[in-house]
Order: structure tokens, then sequence, then C-alpha cells
């Protein structure tokens, strides 16, 4: 059957007076009289057609009927109580959309997040890895973080931190205890991301000349490459930023040679046309912090989440 919306009110009080199994009590909660908690059960009763308490001289007792209806109420209110409370909430939550990296994002900036949510726990950010470059418009995030050459047409660029290209490897590949020198990297099997720069740029780099290189395994996303590279298909060319945080677990190490100088780096971008949000100025001065405080190491990976025994 449908309970017409003018008995909610009265459905709402047999919740307390259920509650309670006594309708002074009850109406001692909802600011009412006895008398008229006691007509909101009846007008109740009245319409299903059953008894919903047991009336004797001490007060009053659920009668089956009332237990199943006052179970599902106070679940029905539970419900509406905390949905209502979610939407009171949000009217202290500053949503900020974002898109940026997927291999900077996993490397560099989600373990720095913690701290710009502590300072802000108003804030709620959107983050979006997606490959595909995002669209900036009314509907679009308002902040983005690119790699490139700091040029977009109708975006507004923020140098953020330059980056450099260097090899690392697994310490379990095998032949990795005998390289001393960057040349003797070529008898290594390799792995290449699509980036602009690549082996031959490095070994060029390095002074290495002639050598025959190897043909790597090919991703097209760092991410992919630096996993790889810990599972020791290969050694790998790895961008400092997406490395660090490998190196710092020792789930891989730096190679011999020189560190390359990228011809790209990292921006945060956003449209031209829009005037940033106090959330979006924030955000991005944070990053502009975080880039530049080389002082703060990067968070490690507890021991224990790593499968080894706590240091000390």
């Amino acid at each position: 059957m449908q309970l017409r919306s003018t008995l909610l009110p009265s459905l709402g009080v047999f919740a307390a007076a259920a509650r309670h199994q006594n309708l002074a009590h009850a109406a001692e909660e909802l600011h009412l009289t006895a008398s008229a908690v006691s007509h909101h059960v009846r007008k109740l009763e009245s319409l299903l057609g059953v008894s919903l308490f047991q009336r004797h001289a001490r007060g009053v007792t659920l009668t089956t009927e009332g237990r199943q209806l006052a179970d599902a109420a106070s679940v029905a209110l539970a419900d509406v109580a905390a949905v209502a409370g979610a939407l009171h909430a949000r009217g202290d939550v500053v949503p900020l959309r974002v898109t940026t990296l997927h291999s900077l994002a996993y490397c560099w900036l989600v373990p720095r997040l913690p701290r710009f949510f502590a300072a802000h726990p108003q804030i709620r950010v959107e983050f979006d890895s997606s490959p595909t470059l995002a669209r900036f418009d009314d509907n679009g995030p308002e902040l983005g973080i690119r790699y490139g050459a700091g040029h977009w047409p109708g975006l507004i660029s923020h140098h953020l931190m330059d980056e450099e290209l260097f090899p690392v490897a697994s310490p379990a590949l095998p032949g990795l205890q005998g390289i001393t020198r960057p040349e003797q990297i070529t008898g290594l099997p390799m792995l290449a991301d699509l980036g602009p720069q690549g082996w031959r740029d490095w070994f060029r780099e390095a002074g290495v000349h002639g050598p025959q290189l190897p043909t790597p395994h090919v991703f097209s996303d760092s991410t992919d490459v630096m996993r790889a590279a810990v599972y020791g298909l290969g050694a790998a060319l790895a961008r400092k930023h997406i490395a660090t945080a490998y190196l710092q677990r020792y789930e891989l190490v730096r190679l011999p040679g020189p560190a390359m100088r990228a011809r790209l780096a990292y921006y945060v971008v956003h449209a031209a046309h829009r005037t940033l949000s106090p959330a979006g100025q924030l955000f991005l001065d944070w990053l502009k912090d975080q880039a530049k405080d080389e002082r703060t190491p990067m968070p490690a990976v507890p021991d224990e989440l790593l499968g080894r025994p706590p240091a000390g």
C-alpha cells in the first residue's frame, strides 16, 4: 500500500514511541503531549488495520506487526538523517578539478597530497589522469599538470620543475653487478617509453658512440616502464621525479653515467579565459612550493608494506 505524505509525521512519532516503548517518554522527546502521541499512533493503526502496541496498565509493548514497522521506520529515518547530514556538510566543501599525468601523480603528487589535505580539509579534489589532453572549457578541469615545452594554445602556463634523465635497473637484474661504466649498459636488456629523448640521446650525452643498442621493450606510460624495471625486465632511462620513489625504496638503483637534462619540463596550466578560484590558486601555490622544496624528502613506503623487517 502507498503511505500518504500526511501520515509521515505520524510515522516519525510512532518510531519514537517504539524506541522508548513509552508514550510519555516519546512525548517528552518530541515536545508533544502524551495524548498527541497516542493520536498519531492510532491514526497509523487505523490506516494499516493492525494494532501496533499492546496497551496495559504499566504502559505499552510492541506487537509483532508493530515491531516490523518500527524496524523499517528506524532504518528509513536513519538513512534520511545520514543523507541530510551529508547534504549539510557539502555546504562547507570546496570542489576542485585537476588533470595530471598518471606517472607524476603516482610517483610524485599522491605521496605529497596528505600535506595539502591536512592544511586545507575543506577542499575536495577530483583528479583525472587519463592520457588524453583535457579541454579547459567551462565544464572542464580548472588546473592541469603537463609535461612539455610550456606553450599550449589558450592556456596560461606556470613552470613547475625541470626534469633530467638517467639509467636505472632493479638491483636483482642479472649482470648488473659487473656494470661500472656507461658503455657496459648496452649489454643489458633495455626498456623505453615514448618520450622525445631516449637511449641514443643519453649514450651520446655519456660520450658513448658506436655500440649497437639492443631493441628495447617499449611502453607508452612511464609508470609501466618503472614497474617493468622493478620486475627485472631490463634497464630503463628514467625521469628523476618519476624514479625517486623507487630509488628511495631500493626497488631500483641508478646505473653509472650522467644525468641528462630533459628538453621538456613540468608546467601547471589553466584556461586563459577563466579566473582561478581561491581553491585553484591555493593548489597552484602549493604545487610550486612542493616543487622547489628539495629539503623535504620524498615520503617512503614503510618497510613492513614492502615485506622487509622494520629498520632498527
